[in-house]
C-alpha cells in the first residue's frame, strides 16, 4: 500500500458535491481567478517534485549521520591518542579491551540472528498462509461486501487487488506458481537446511555436511532479493489516491449506480509494492563478496611446508612458511588441502611464536578430513593453501598481571604459542612484558597426549630457573583417564625428583580440577590484581570456569577481578 509522506506534494482542492475533492481545481482560499503558483498540476510534474524533495531528505539525513560519525570518530582518536590524556586513559583505560571481547563473541552473535531470522521467517509464513485464506475467502464471496467487489475488480479490466482470480485457485498453486511463493519456499527451505545441520552433534561428527549445506545461504540471498518483485501484496497508486480518495470512496464502490457521475464512481486503480529488500542485503552482500576475493587473493600466495612431525595420538604438525606472514599468540589460520577438497577450509590455532621463523599448527584426527589429511601426509607432502592469520581473545594475555591458561586435549594449542613466546622473551630479556604470573592448566585424557608439549615445558622450566624467575609459571598438568597400570607405576615411583608419566618436575594430577580450590589460591595470591582466565575447550568446562571467574570476583574496584575469556571456533 502507498502512502502520503511528507515530502509528498500538496494538491490544491475546491470543495465539491459529496466532499469530494477535485485535482487541479483552485484553492478556495485563494483569490478569484488566482492561480496556486509552482505547484505540479501533471503526474509526471508532481513525481519529479517528489522525487526531488525525497532525495534532498535523504542527503539531509546522510549528512546529518555522515557529521556524527567524523566527530565520534575524531574525538575518540583525540582522547586515545593524545599524549594530555596519557595518566587518564592508565586510570579509566581504553575500550579496545571490552570492544575486541565483544568481537570475540561474534559466532554467539551469528546464532542469536540465525535464531531471530528462523522465529520472523516462521511469523512472516503463517501470516501470509492466513493472508492467502482470506484472499480466497474474499474472491468465493458474493455479498456485495466490499472485499468481494475488490476481488472482482479484474474482471472490469481495472488492475486486480487480490492475486487469488478464481474460485478454484488454492493456497498451493499460489505458494508453487508465483514468484513470491515459490521463492519463498526456496528460501524457507534452505533456511531450515542452514538451521538443521548447524547442531553441534552434526558439526562434530558431519563437519563436511555443516560446511556444504551452511553455503545455502547464497540461495537463500538470492532469492530474498527476487522475493518481493511480483508485488503480490499491492496497493493503491499516488495518481488514484490523489483522484479516488479511500476513505471518502470506499463506501461508492459497494453502493454506487450505473449512471453514477461523481470522481468516485472511477475504480481505484492498484500497483505493486516496489521490492525493497535489496537495499537490506546489499551492503553484506558487497563486504562478503569484497572479504571472499581478498581470501582468495591470500590463499593463492606459495606456502612452504619446512616440517612435517608425527607425534602421538595422532597429532600432525606442520611447520610452513609463507612470504609476508605475521602473527600474534594465540591467533589461528584457516587451511585448505586441495588433493582432498578444494573448498574445504578449517581453522586451526597457530602453535608456534611470533618470534620464530615460521608457523606450525597442530592437527588432531577428528573427523573424515583430519583422517585423510594425516594420512595424505604420510605417503606425500601436498600442497597446502593458507589463509590468515585472525585474532582471537588469546592475543590479550600479555595484557593482564596474572594469567589463567586452561587448555583441554588439542585445545592447549593457543596456550603452546603463548608459552613459546614468553620463552623467547626470557631468552631475549625482554623488560616490557607486563605478565608477572601465569597458571597453565592441561586436562587430557591419555598419557599420550602429554608427549606433545614436554619439551617445551621442559625449557620453560630449565630457563626461568636459570634466569631466577622459577615462580614465574606454575603448570598443573591433569590426566583424566588412567587404568591400573599407570596408577601402579605412579605409585611404585612417587618418591622420584621427577613425574614417571611427563618427565617434568610438577607431578602429574590423576582426576579433574577443583576449580573453586585453585581460584581461592590465585585470589589470595593476588588480592589486588586483574587476572585473565584464558579457555581453549568444550562448552562445559567454559560454564565452570565462567562461574568461578563470577564467585572468586571482588565487589570492590581495588580487589582481585577476574575476567573470563574462551576461543571461538
Amino acid at each position: 500500500m502507498a502512502f502520503r509522506g511528507p515530502f509528498q506534494p500538496k494538491l490544491f482542492y475546491n470543495s465539491t458535491a459529496y466532499g469530494v475533492p477535485q485535482r487541479g481545481a483552485p484553492a478556495s482560499w485563494l483569490p478569484h481567478g488566482a492561480e496556486p503558483q509552482g505547484c505540479p498540476d501533471t503526474p509526471s510534474a508532481a513525481m519529479v517534485h517528489t522525487v526531488t524533495r525525497a532525495t534532498g531528505a535523504t542527503g539531509t539525513v546522510a549528512a546529518w549521520l555522515g557529521i556524527n560519525i567524523f566527530l565520534f570518530t575524531y574525538y575518540f582518536l583525540f582522547f586515545d591518542r593524545d599524549e594530555r590524556y596519557f595518566y587518564t586513559r592508565a586510570i579509566l583505560g581504553c575500550c579496545r579491551r571490552t570492544l575486541r571481547k565483544q568481537l570475540d563473541h561474534n559466532l554467539t552473535f551469528h546464532k542469536l540472528v540465525a535464531y531471530a531470522l528462523a522465529l520472523l521467517t516462521a511469523v512472516h509464513t503463517i501470516a501470509h498462509l492466513f493472508n492467502l485464506e482470506r484472499y480466497n475467502q474474499s474472491q468465493q464471496a458474493a455479498d456485495g461486501s466490499l472485499p468481494a467487489v475488490l476481488s472482482k475488480m479484474h474482471l472490469q479490466g481495472s488492475e486486480w487487488l487480490n492475486p487469488i482470480h478464481s474460485n478454484q485457485t488454492t493456497v498451493e498453486y499460489v505458494a508453487f506458481t508465483t514468484i513470491p511463493g515459490l521463492t519463498g519456499v526456496i528460501i524457507t527451505l534452505a533456511l531450515i537446511l542452514m538451521v538443521t545441520s548447524s547442531t553441534e552433534f552434526i558439526r562434530r561428527n558431519y563437519f563436511e555436511l555443516f560446511w556444504y549445506t551452511h553455503h545455502l545461504f547464497l540461495v537463500y540471498f538470492a532469492g530474498l532479493v527476487i522475493h518481493g518483485i511480483a508485488g503480490l501484496v499491492r496497493g493503491q497508486t499516488e495518481q488514484s489516491m490523489a483522484e479516488v480518495p479511500p476513505y471518502d470512496c470506499a463506501e461508492y464502490l459497494t453502493q454506487r449506480e450505473h449512471n453514477c457521475t461523481h470522481s468516485c464512481c472511477k475504480d481505484p486503480e492498484f500497483g505493486s509494492i516496489p521490492a525493497e529488500s535489496w537495499k537490506w542485503v546489499l551492503a553484506p552482500i558487497i563486504l562478503y563478496v569484497f572479504e571472499r576475493l581478498l581470501r582468495v587473493w591470500r590463499a593463492q600466495q606459495k606456502v612452504v611446508v619446512k616440517k612435517v612431525v608425527m607425534h602421538p595420538a595422532r597429532v600432525l604438525e606442520l611447520q610452513m612458511q609463507k612470504k609476508g606472514f605475521c602473527m600474534e599468540v594465540g591467533q589461528y589460520i584457516f587451511v585448505n588441502c586441495p588433493a582432498i577438497s578444494a573448498l574445504e577450509w578449517h581453522p586451526f590455532t597457530l602453535t608456534s611464536a611470533p618470534e620464530e621463523d615460521f608457523f606450525s599448527i597442530h592437527i588432531r584426527a577428528a573427523g573424515d578430513w583430519t583422517e585423510r589429511l594425516i594420512n595424505t601426509f604420510q605417503l606425500e607432502t601436498p600442497r597446502i593453501e593458507v589463509d590468515g592469520p585472525f585474532g582471537t581473545a588469546s592475543e590479550d594475555v600479555f595484557q593482564y598481571e596474572v594469567a589463567m591458561l586452561v587448555g583441554a586435549g588439542i585445545g592447549v594449542t593457543p596456550f603452546a604459542s603463548i608459552l613459546k613466546s614468553i620463552w623467547y622473551k626470557f631468552q631475549q630479556g625482554d623488560q616490557t612484558l607486563k605478565t608477572k604470573k601465569i597458571y597453565f592448566y592441561w586436562l587430557c585424557r591419555d598419557t599420550g597426549a602429554f608427549a606433545w608439549f614436554n619439551d617445551l615445558l621442559a625449557s620453560l622450566e630449565q630457563k626461568m630457573a636459570e634466569s631466577g624467575k622459577a615462580d614465574f609459571l606454575t603448570y598443573r598438568l591433569f590426566l583424566t583417564g588412567w587404568n591400573t597400570s599407570i596408577a601402579n607405576n605412579v605409585a611404585l615411583h612417587f618418591d622420584t625428583a621427577t613425574d614417571t608419566v611427563t618427565g617434568l618436575r610438577h607431578k602429574t594430577i590423576f582426576g579433574r580440577p577443583m576449580w573453586n580450590t585453585e581460584f581461592a589460591a590465585v585470589a589470595a595470591a593476588h588480592p589486588r590484581s586483574v587476572v585473565g582466565v584464558f579457555l581453549c575447550g568444550p562448552q562445559a568446562l567454559a560454564k565452570s570456569l565462567q562461574k568461578s571467574c563470577h564467585q572468586h570476583s571482588s565487589l570492590d574496584p581495588r580487589k582481585v577481578k577476574f575476567y573470563f575469556n574462551k576461543e571461538n571456533f
